[in-house]
C-alpha cells in the first residue's frame, strides 16, 4: 500500500521545507502548497489523506480554505498551525470541526502523533466506537424511535429534528425522495415518535399489487365475495387501525383506486369487499415516491384534491451524495452486518465480543467517499456486502471497491442535471490545468467567450488564478 498522503500549506517557504523533511522521514508522501488557493487547486488533482494548514496567511486564511475543503471534501481530516494561537482561535477551530489545532512553535512528534490519528479515524476505524457512544446518547435522551437511522450529517439532523416535530401531530405526512435512500427507516421513526407508537405500522409498496387486488388489500373482503375468497380477511386500513399506514410509492397508484382512497380517507370509514357494513377506521397515513406529485397533478396523473389531502406535511431526504460524512458511519455498520449474517464469520475476521475487524484501506474509503452513488444508501450497503464477501483480509484493499462499484453502475442512471454538472466541473478543472489558469485560452479550447466562461467558473467555485499558482510553484 502506498504510503499516507499529507497536503502541507503555509506561505512560509522555510518552515514548509523543515516539515515535508520531517514528515518523509516518517513515510509520508508530502505535497506542498504555499496559499490556500494553491491547495485548492492541488486538492483538485489529488485528494490526500490528512491536510495540514497554517492559520494565517496572505489572501486566503486557513479557516477561509477549511470553509471551502469541508464543503466538497466533507471529510477530509484539517489540522490547523498558527504563530498567533489564542484560546478563541482554538474553539472556533474545532468547533467547525478543524481535527486538531497547534500553536507554533509545535512539538514535531505532536503533530506526527495528530497526523496519525486523523488518516486512522478517517478511514473509519474508529467509526464503531463513535456509533456506540451515539446509539447510547440516543437511548439515553429518549431518541429511540430514531435509533435505526445512523448519520453524523447536519443535514440529516435537520430532517430528524423536523421529523419529531411532525411525529407529534397526527396530519398525513408526504416523504419525497430518491430510491435507496431509506424512506421506511424514516416513516418508522415517525410512528416510533408519535402517539400511535404503541399500535401497528403498516407498509405497503403500491406498485406491488395488481389494480384488481386493490379494493381487496386494502379494504379486506367477506367470504365468498369472489372466486377464491375462502375465508373473511382484514384489510390494510383495519390492521393498521388505531396506529400508522404507509403507501410507499403513491404516485403509481391508478386513478380509479385514488378516488376510493380519497373517499375512505374523508369518511374515516371503509367497506370490504363483499360487504354490506361498514368500518370505522382511524389511521395516520404516510406517504412515500420518487416522484414529483405537483408534476403528476399537473400532468393529470394523479388526482389534485388527493394530494392536498396526503401532502399536508412533506420531509425530503437528502441523497447520500449530499450527506458523504455519513458514508465512513454507514460502510462500517454494513461490514459489520454482513460479517454477522454471512456464514464467512471466522476467529480471524471476528473479535473475541463478536465485532468484526475488518475495515477499509484509505484508498479504499477515498473511492467510497468520492462515488456518485446514483442508488444511494442501497447502492453503498450493496458495494460493501460485496466487498465483505470476495475480501477475506483484515484489510478491504481499494481493488475491491472499484470492482464492486463496476458491477453496481447499471443500478440506477444518473440523473441528467447531477451529471451535466459534473461533467461541466471535471471539463473545467482539467482545461484549467493543461492551460495554467490562462481564462483566454481556455475558453479558446472550449469554444466559449471569456464572459461565459467566466460565468462558468462562477458556477463551479472556481479561480483560475489558483491554478496559476500551482503551475509557478
Amino acid at each position: 500500500m502506498n504510503s499516507p498522503v499529507v497536503l502541507l500549506v503555509d506561505d512560509d517557504e522555510a518552515l514548509l521545507t523543515l516539515m515535508s523533511i520531517r514528515l518523509r522521514r516518517h513515510d509520508f508522501t508530502v505535497v506542498t502548497a504555499t496559499s490556500g488557493k494553491s491547495a485548492l487547486a492541488q486538492l483538485t488533482k489529488q485528494l490526500p489523506h490528512v491536510m495540514v494548514t497554517d492559520l494565517q496567511m496572505q489572501g486566503m486564511d486557513g479557516m477561509a480554505l477549511y470553509d471551502h475543503v469541508k464543503n466538497r471534501f466533507p471529510l477530509l481530516p484539517v489540522i490547523m498551525l498558527t504563530a498567533h494561537g489564542t484560546i478563541p482561535d482554538a474553539v472556533l477551530a474545532t468547533k467547525e470541526g478543524v481535527f486538531a489545532f497547534l500553536t507554533k512553535p509545535f512539538d514535531g512528534d505532536t503533530l506526527i502523533s495528530h497526523i496519525q490519528d486523523a488518516i486512522t479515524i478517517s478511514v473509519g476505524a474508529s467509526i464503531n466506537e463513535v456509533s456506540i457512544n451515539r446509539d447510547s446518547s440516543k437511548k439515553a435522551s429518549g431518541e429511540v424511535w430514531r435509533a435505526d437511522i445512523l448519520t453524523r450529517s447536519d443535514v440529516m439532523e435537520k430532517l430528524l429534528a423536523d421529523t419529531k416535530m411532525v411525529a407529534q401531530s397526527d396530519v398525513s405526512v408526504l416523504v419525497q425522495c430518491d430510491s435507496g435512500t431509506g424512506k421506511e427507516l424514516l416513516t418508522k421513526a415517525i410512528h416510533k415518535a408519535s402517539p400511535r407508537c404503541d399500535a401497528e405500522f403498516v407498509g405497503v409498496n403500491c406498485t406491488a399489487i395488481p389494480d384488481a387486488l386493490f379494493e381487496s388489500e386494502f379494504f379486506g373482503h367477506t367470504k365468498g365475495a369472489f372466486s377464491g375468497a375462502s375465508t373473511s380477511r382484514k384489510g390494510l386500513f383495519e390492521m393498521a387501525n388505531g396506529g400508522t399506514l404507509f403507501l410507499d410509492e403513491i404516485g403509481d397508484m391508478s386513478l380509479e383506486f385514488q378516488a376510493k382512497l380519497l373517499r375512505a380517507l374523508e369518511e374515516r370509514e371503509i367497506r370490504p369487499v363483499g360487504s354490506s357494513q361498514t368500518i370505522p377506521i382511524d389511521v395516520r397515513i404516510i406517504c412515500a415516491t420518487h416522484q414529483r406529485l405537483d408534476k403528476a397533478v399537473e400532468a393529470g396523473r394523479f388526482r389534485e384534491d388527493l394530494y392536498y389531502r396526503l401532502h399536508v406535511v412533506s420531509l425530503e431526504i437528502p441523497p447520500l451524495r449530499e450527506r458523504r460524512e455519513d458514508i465512513p458511519l454507514l460502510a462500517h455498520h454494513f461490514l459489520q452486518d454482513s460479517f454477522h449474517s454471512s456464514q464467512h464469520n471466522s476467529k480471524a475476521s471476528v473479535g473475541i465480543e463478536g465485532e468484526a475487524k475488518s475495515r477499509f484501506t484509505p484508498e479504499a474509503m477515498r473511492t467510497l467517499m468520492s462515488a456518485s452513488w446514483p442508488g444511494n444508501v442501497r447502492q453503498l450497503r450493496n458495494v460493501v456486502e460485496q466487498c465483505a464477501v470476495l475480501c477475506r483480509a483484515p484489510l478491504i484493499a481499494n481493488s475491491f471497491v472499484q470492482r464492486a462499484l463496476q458491477h453496481n453502475v447499471g443500478e440506477k442512471i444518473t440523473p441528467f442535471a447531477q451529471a451535466r454538472d459534473e461533467f461541466e466541473y471535471d471539463y473545467l478543472v482539467d482545461l484549467l490545468q493543461q492551460t495554467g489558469g490562462n481564462v483566454t485560452h481556455a475558453a479558446k479550447l472550449a469554444g466559449r467567450n471569456r464572459s461565459e466562461f467566466y460565468k462558468l467558473l462562477n458556477k463551479h467555485h472556481l479561480e483560475a488564478t489558483a491554478f496559476r499558482a500551482l503551475i509557478s510553484e
